[in-house]
């Protein structure tokens, strides 16, 4: 009775997980659905458009501090039992004696600060594009790309095509 239960509660769950995971994704959780007959866009989307201008923003540090740790280690010691048995039955004996042994126990403190160098912004490589996927009404849409995909947009002339896959949007 208890076990059939048991069963009976795992077929439950495992239909109710198997409802719940085709109801929660829209495609295969690595992009979009664009609707037409349910097909899946990969999420790194391609844009295209005529080159407009290009920025390089560089890296920005600070100086800032932070707690220097080094390690203390003090030595010690502890008591360690040991047992020796021998004999059986009636004639079995037990004999037990102690040892002192050895051990450096170290752990990290907090002595004083240390300065490094923290990143504000990293480094960013921006194109921008006008008639962004053939629509005339966006324009100036920047861009985040890899330094090959900058490289190559600052190599081209002003209103060229360009088609490339963006790291984010924005600059």
């Amino acid at each position: 009775m208890f076990m059939a239960r048991r069963l009976l509660a795992a077929g439950v769950t495992a239909v109710l997980v198997a409802a719940l995971g085709a109801c929660g994704s829209g495609g295969t959780g690595d992009g979009t659905q664009d609707g037409v007959g349910g097909h899946v866009r990969p999420s790194p989307e391609t844009v295209s458009g005529l080159r407009d201008t290009v920025r390089h923003l560089s890296r920005k540090t600070v100086t800032d501090t932070r707690p220097h740790l080094v390690s203390k280690c003090t030595s010690a010691t502890k008591q360690v039992r040991h047992t020796s048995r021998s004999g059986s039955g009636t004639h079995r004996t037990t004999r037990v004696w102690y040892t002192t042994e050895r051990y450096r126990s170290c752990r990290k403190v907090r002595q004083g600060t240390e300065t490094y160098r923290r990143v504000v912004r990293p480094e960013r490589w921006c194109v921008s594009l006008d008639d962004v996927n053939g629509v005339k009404a966006q324009d100036d849409v920047w861009y985040r790309v890899t330094r090959e995909i900058y490289d190559r947009a600052q190599a081209a002339g002003r209103h060229t095509r360009m088609q490339f896959a963006p790291t984010g949007s924005g600059c």
